[in-house]
């Protein structure tokens, strides 16, 4: 692509109102920018570099000069050799440069946006799925898409660590996807990536916007301050929607049917309670690790299955019907994408060969999610008491340990407490304060700190009792890393820490 001038990149900025002063670059404005970034580590010759951040400081500035930086976008001015643009928020600017730098990528693109508590990664999985079916049906490139778990653009595959990438990111990902000749983007969106100092997604507009659910989470003094704040920011992504889709049993749904009324051009609903939504759920029922449903909709009624354990899913897997419906794909390719999906960290099931030890590995971390594994698993494991094992992130959500520590002490029979993410916290710490909860109606409970000894713990527990237990492994996942301070240490994740404890157990019950 065809670099732009400095001046380009000037009337972009004043089409959007962003600029307030501009003339320390009236000597350099018909010079060429090669690059854009943010991150002075990566400036090269002819960069035009962006002052983003809360704690960003004048030595990254310099070290983007000293690197190959000719104007830096901020909003203030520094004392230093080359000149700036100077900007009402420099979140903002760098979503419009951004934008521009990549060429626009997104007009290229169908782009499919999921919010909600709980839910987002499943449902960007069976949404992906589905596509994939009717691309390969039609010879067309695999679908792109940005979520918690992983990140696959047509050029990069890769595991995330946030749920919504800055700006910048996001355009470089939608510029990928466009010259992969990919047609449809999905991406799960963060409360965060919505607020107002976090304008990630500025720039951004969805053909199609998916509500899921909502329910308090992410209340803190470094993310929202209260529910209200958190639920203004997810209804915020409706006010760039086309195509809504919204799940009728969720709570608070007349204030999401409110703003998508006055938003967007169309609504699409979806629910397993009422029969009027455009895409009804109903007659639900467990096969063997399989559930099975039909849906009714004006263009068909019929039967489909999902692979992937717990009841809950069945409200995702009506919004990924939906947003196929949306988009006029025949039912029998959504009938696959369904039938084929898997999360990897999402209700995986492990289980040794004596059925002794059956174990959950999920990603739950939140209250709602919580709340649906407990209840899947007494109605799919009615027989078997429940172990749980989890934690809570260091330096964010901390309401969550309130919530997470309340429903585990009502519904587990025994708790490992340990870490998950402690960052700058001290995981005993975090421990302490979800047991205090836990402690009003139970007292079966333990601080381990190290989750991998917290897991071996709990299974050699199972494996000695003569109770029968389901043990669940939650809020990681997958996931292979544990956020210590601002480094992520590698962690061997729960799915094979569990997977190898149930080797071990196999093999030494055949000597046995």
């Amino acid at each position: 692509m065809e670099a732009s001038r400095i001046i380009d990149y000037i009337n972009e900025l004043k089409k959007y109102d962003e600029i307030i002063d501009d003339t320390k670059c009236i000597d350099i404005l018909n010079v060429k920018i090669e690059k854009v970034s943010y991150n002075s580590k990566e400036v090269e010759c002819k960069t035009l570099f962006v002052c983003k951040g809360d704690n960003f400081k004048i030595d990254y500035l310099n070290n983007a000069i000293d690197n190959g930086a000719i104007v830096y976008v901020s909003s203030k001015e520094y004392d230093v050799k080359i000149p700036c643009i100077i900007v009402k928020d420099v979140r903002r600017a760098l979503s419009i440069i951004s934008q521009m730098y990549f060429n626009y990528p997104q007009k290229r693109l169908n782009t499919i946006g999921i919010t909600g508590t709980k839910g987002k990664s499943t449902t960007t999985c069976y949404i992906k799925e589905i596509l994939d079916e009717y691309s390969k049906a039609n010879l067309k490139p695999r679908t792109a898409y940005i979520s918690t778990i992983e990140t696959y653009d047509g050029k990069e595959r890769k595991e995330s660590h946030i749920t919504t990438p800055e700006s910048y990111e996001l355009e470089k990902h939608f510029s990928n996807a466009a010259q992969s000749n990919i047609e449809n983007i999905v991406m799960e969106v963060s409360s965060q990536s919505l607020s107002k100092n976090y304008a990630r997604l500025h720039m951004i507009n969805f053909d199609i916007g998916v509500f899921l659910n909502i329910s308090k989470d992410h209340i803190s003094s470094i993310e929202h301050p209260t529910f209200e704040d958190y639920f203004n920011c997810k209804l915020k992504m409706l006010e760039k929607t086309n195509t809504a889709c919204i799940n009728l049993d969720m709570d608070h749904v007349n204030r999401v049917k409110e703003v998508a009324n006055k938003y967007c051009k169309k609504i699409i609903t979806f629910s397993t309670k009422d029969s009027n939504a455009d895409i009804f759920g109903y007659d639900i029922k467990k096969d063997g690790f399989n559930t099975i449903f039909k849906v009714k909709t004006d263009r068909f009624n019929r039967e489909f299955k999902l692979t992937m354990p717990g009841i809950f899913n069945v409200e995702n897997a009506l919004a990924a019907i939906a947003v196929g419906y949306a988009m006029n794909i025949p039912e029998r390719y959504i009938y696959i994408g369904l039938e084929k999906s898997k999360t990897i960290g999402r209700m995986e099931i492990y289980s040794s060969t004596d059925k002794k030890i059956i174990s959950i590995v999920d990603y739950a971390h939140n209250e709602l999610s919580f709340k649906k594994v407990f209840e899947t698993t007494k109605y799919e494991y009615p027989e078997r008491k429940i172990i749980v094992v989890f934690g809570c992130p260091g330096n964010k959500a901390q309401s969550r340990r309130k919530d997470l520590g309340n429903i585990t002490g009502k519904f587990a029979d025994y708790i490992y407490l340990t870490e998950d993410d402690p960052a700058f916290e001290s995981v005993e710490a975090i421990s302490k304060e979800i047991a205090s909860y836990i402690e009003k109606y139970t007292s079966n409970y333990e601080i381990e700190v190290s989750r991998i000894l917290a897991i071996e713990k709990a299974v050699k527990k199972i494996t000695d009792s003569n109770d029968m237990y389901v043990l669940l492994l939650l809020g990681k996942g997958h996931e292979n890393t544990q956020k210590e301070g601002a480094t992520y240490i590698p962690y061997k994740s729960d799915s094979q820490v569990i997977k190898d404890l149930i080797t071990k157990y196999n093999k030494n019950r055949a000597i046995n």
